[in-house]
């Protein structure tokens, strides 16, 4: 027969039991722990962000202030001037045309993109034969590079040997036009070229916000006796308003500074007819060597890239809410 273990024996065992068990985790090191691992998946791209966008934009504001030509790569020397080169820019006619010329050719081109963007992604949100195929070759334009689509436009609209001249004269409508060397018509075939690039972009955005609008409010809309025009205004549009501020801001800031297109086609002319900020940030900074003047354009330009950025930012905090 066992004898039952004294009491005191027991008790005197627990403590010990108790006295190797694990210590609990300390929540304060495993949020520490938690901080420095996402710092460590962060600081690749913010040190990417800093050297590569922050420096140059410093370095560009810091410029603009400076009498920096030339002869600086040599000496080092670049005296400070105030804001002699923000004046002398300002005071430059050209600079009020190119302004004016960034925001006709901006508008235009936002325009023509949407509209015609948002007409085919309402197109193909109906299934039919080939709408993938079809929809794939409209991307074309938009992945071929702007230097290579400036070179061929300009190949197309060329006065004298261009193929759309020649398909006009064909058709009797008159095959002389001087789409590029003409200053009332060079700006107006830089935005339509331009339209021409940017509509896959626009069309993939937006066909996309409408997969994500559910289908039963057409239904309903069609139940109510709702038109297809009447059901577009009222219920696809005010669903998609998100999206359309993401493809109109992002247009935006792309299009403004573009650059490329513009000396593939025109170079600016003819008789600055289609000079933008960012042809002439070019022109003051590699052709006429003025890297403060062209340092002052760039910032123009930023700043009104930062203006809509900000625009960008508020008006998803105001859809998030």
């Amino acid at each position: 027969m066992t004898t039952p273990m004294p009491t005191s024996t027991v008790s005197a065992q627990a403590p010990a039991k108790a006295s190797t068990s694990p210590a609990a985790p300390d929540p304060a090191r495993i949020a520490r722990r938690r901080r420095l691992a996402q710092w460590g998946f962060v600081a690749p791209a913010v040190v990417f962000m800093l050297l590569f966008f922050g420096y140059p934009l410093v370095r560009n504001v810091v410029m603009s202030f400076q009498d920096y030509t030339p002869k600086t790569f040599f000496t080092g020397e670049s005296p400070f001037n105030g804001a002699d080169n923000w004046s002398n820019v300002f005071q430059d006619a050209l600079f009020g045309k190119a302004l004016w010329h960034t925001l006709v050719f901006t508008a235009g081109s936002l325009l023509g993109q949407f509209c015609i963007g948002l007409a085919l992604a309402v197109f193909f949100s109906r299934r039919f034969p080939l709408n993938g195929v079809l929809r794939s070759l409209i991307l074309l334009p938009w992945l071929v590079p702007m230097v290579v689509s400036g070179i061929v436009w300009r190949r197309i609209l060329d006065q004298d040997t261009g193929v759309l001249n020649s398909f006009l004269d064909t058709l009797g409508i008159g095959g002389h036009t001087p789409w590029l060397t003409s200053p009332e018509m060079a700006l107006l075939s830089v935005i339509l070229v331009n339209i021409w690039i940017g509509i896959p972009f626009n069309m993939v955005i937006l066909y996309g916000g409408l997969q994500e609008i559910p289908k039963e409010l057409h239904e309903a809309a069609a139940l109510d006796g709702a038109s297809a025009w009447r059901t577009f205004r009222s219920v696809t549009l005010p669903m998609l308003k998100p999206v359309v501020t993401v493809v109109l801001v992002l247009g935006f800031m792309s299009t403004v500074k573009i650059l490329d297109l513009i000396l593939a086609l025109t170079d600016g002319g003819p008789a600055d007819a289609t000079q933008t900020l960012g042809t002439l940030t070019y022109q003051n900074s590699f052709v006429q060597l003025d890297f403060g003047a062209g340092a002052v354009v760039g910032n123009v330009l930023i700043l009104i890239s930062a203006v809509f950025a900000v625009f960008y930012l508020r008006a998803n905090r105001t859809e998030g809410k």
